[in-house]
């Protein structure tokens, strides 16, 4: 396995040691050394069942929903081994918010369903709402778009509005990191194309990881790549060396579409 081969210059918000996943007898990740850096793209990249999704579900410990699920090694976040510190799930997932495959909005108002997590965290002002709603909805490019009928149901929008809603639904928690997973498998081109826009603006102010199966998507958005294959991490490296000249065969096979 190669190794992050390039000097480390940036802040790493998580790191991995040797982190091991079983669904009961499956094991399903292998010893994956891995750091995210903030205010980066990093984008995860594979071939079906190779171990993407359980791994970004993994930070936020979303995993641990799955029964028969058992992981070791270090998740190393805020300083902290996660998977054996008493951690808080609630401001965890404050911190590091998710998106899924496909925009799921709450059959409520667009307000409503931005203002859902603010509200649990105990924010009941009015005015500071309406101030995070708006904030979060100009980062995801819709304020103008809804800003008239915020009252309206969310499910009435059009599907990259939708999964646009639903990554503002994400940022009025104020995460530190973003986890993204397949955000634009269930959206045409044109909606793809302003998701991959908004992802190279947010991580202005967010880390952002990405589990994407279009490898183009991958070379357009990400600063570094991780590949996977069969629960191990083949490579990772700046995602322009990944595409151009990756170190390992398995890799270079991969992206040339040899398999997957």
């Amino acid at each position: 396995m190669s190794a992050v081969a390039e000097g480390i210059q940036t802040q790493e918000v998580f790191q991995m040691n040797d982190l091991n996943l079983w669904y009961g007898d499956n094991h399903a990740l292998k010893n994956i050394n891995f750091s995210i850096r903030k205010n980066e793209v990093t984008a995860i990249i594979g071939p079906s069942g190779c171990g993407k999704s359980t791994f970004i579900k993994t930070l936020n410990l979303m995993i641990n929903m799955v029964p028969g699920v058992r992981m070791s090694g270090e998740i190393v976040y805020q300083g902290n081994n996660i998977l054996q510190s008493k951690i808080d799930l609630v401001e965890l997932r404050k911190n590091v918010g998710m998106v899924f495959q496909k925009g799921n909005p709450f059959p409520q108002s667009i307000f409503d369903n931005v203002a859902y997590g603010p509200r649990i965290h105990g924010i009941k002002s009015k005015s500071k709402l309406k101030e995070l709603v708006e904030k979060s909805l100009i980062d995801v490019a819709l304020w103008d778009e809804v800003k008239d009928r915020l009252d309206a149901p969310a499910l009435g929008l059009s599907g990259g509005q939708q999964q646009r809603l639903c990554i503002a639904r994400a940022l009025a928690t104020t995460p530190e990191v973003v986890l993204m997973d397949e955000p634009t498998s269930a959206l045409d081109p044109i909606s793809t194309l302003k998701i991959e826009e908004l992802i190279l603006d947010l991580k202005k102010k967010y880390t952002i990881a990405v589990v994407t199966h279009n490898m183009q998507q991958a070379a357009r958005v990400s600063d570094r790549t991780a590949f996977f294959l069969m629960g191990e991490l083949v490579e990772i490296n700046q995602t322009d060396k990944i595409f151009s000249n990756p170190e390992d065969q398995k890799t270079e096979d991969y992206i040339s579409g040899r398999f997957g």
